[in-house]
């Protein structure tokens, strides 16, 4: 389906094929009776679209700086082919560079998102279930990252990574199985998600999980800085990860459960997330300030002991 046809579906029309303003997939920035607008896929099928926009819409009306469907006179969002798309409001602001403030107002955002989440999955968001991975994904996703490595002349230790994630393989029923407190949460919460305006601004909240709450801060550690310009080129060093966590902490206390599974959570996500954007983008390797984060990534890995819960 062409940008075009995608936009028409909504009743905007346009001369020429748009240009997507996110390399990954298409996003579209429009102007509409001088309504800057932003059109992109969502979640599919459209039933678990309707769902993504009851649970942003409650987060919006109890305070939270989220984007939500705007209103117009076709459906919004809807099927369009195989895929579901949505027209959200552009956000003026600027976008992260790492600031202290911007740490702490992240923090402190999220925070105020998982405090909201309900003891049940009430809008019925996809429920996370990634826990079957096995040695032979394993042993294909390195052999693929250090072939990578090899191609850019980049030192990476094939052997070491590869017994290490192994063993976080071994510990998949565990996490499983252990009760770790779930929440509806916009998942995905990265910078490159965040506009500042001048507080933070979530605006792709598209990938709204129910998902284990320390999961989706580990994420947070793992990849908040991923894929964006303006953003350090390495995780939080352990003085930001505290800042991050002194703004979450203002809405949120953790269980003892979570806090005794934080290092195991760290590497469950790093198998999820990590080796899968590792060894799937090769043009990732091709981008000095990604090779630097992937190096600070796999630090992490063998070694979290100076990200804590205080």
């Amino acid at each position: 389906m062409n940008g075009i046809d995608v936009l028409k579906r909504f009743g905007f029309q346009i001369d020429k094929e748009p240009k997507s303003i996110y390399p990954f997939s298409p996003v579209y920035r429009i102007t509409d009776k001088g309504k800057e607008l932003i059109v992109k896929r969502t979640q599919n099928p459209i039933e678990e679209a309707r769902k993504l926009v009851n649970y942003t819409t409650y987060l919006k009306n109890n305070g939270i700086k989220v984007v939500t469907p705007v209103d117009i006179q076709m459906d919004n969002p809807q099927d369009i082919g195989e895929e579901t798309y949505v027209v959200y409001p552009f956000i003026e602001g600027t976008t992260y560079r790492g600031t202290d403030n911007q740490i702490f107002d992240a923090g402190k955002l999220l925070g105020q998102i998982h405090q909201l989440s309900l003891e049940d999955n009430k809008y019925e968001l996809e429920e996370y279930d990634v826990y079957d991975f096995n040695n032979e994904e394993i042993e294909e996703s390195v052999q693929a990252i250090e072939e990578f490595a090899k191609k850019v002349n980049h030192r990476t230790d094939g052997i070491l990574l590869k017994e290490k994630l192994l063993q976080i393989v071994t510990q998949q029923e565990e996490l499983k199985n252990v009760g770790l407190p779930n929440v509806a949460t916009p998942h995905d919460y990265k910078a490159n998600n965040l506009i500042y305006s001048p507080k933070p601004y979530l605006i792709d909240p598209d990938n709204a999980k129910w998902i284990p709450r320390i999961f989706d801060l580990a994420l947070v550690l793992l990849l908040f800085h991923n894929e964006l310009s303006t953003a350090p080129d390495k995780i939080f060093t352990p003085n930001q990860w505290e800042l991050f966590l002194s703004g979450y902490k203002e809405s949120v206390s953790l269980t003892d459960l979570e806090k005794s599974y934080w290092q195991k959570s760290i590497e469950h996500v790093f198998l999820d997330e990590v080796m899968w954007l590792m060894a799937e983008f090769e043009e990732d390797w091709d981008n000095p300030s990604q090779l630097k984060l992937f190096d600070s990534l796999i630090d992490l890995v063998f070694d979290s002991s100076k990200y804590k819960f205080n």
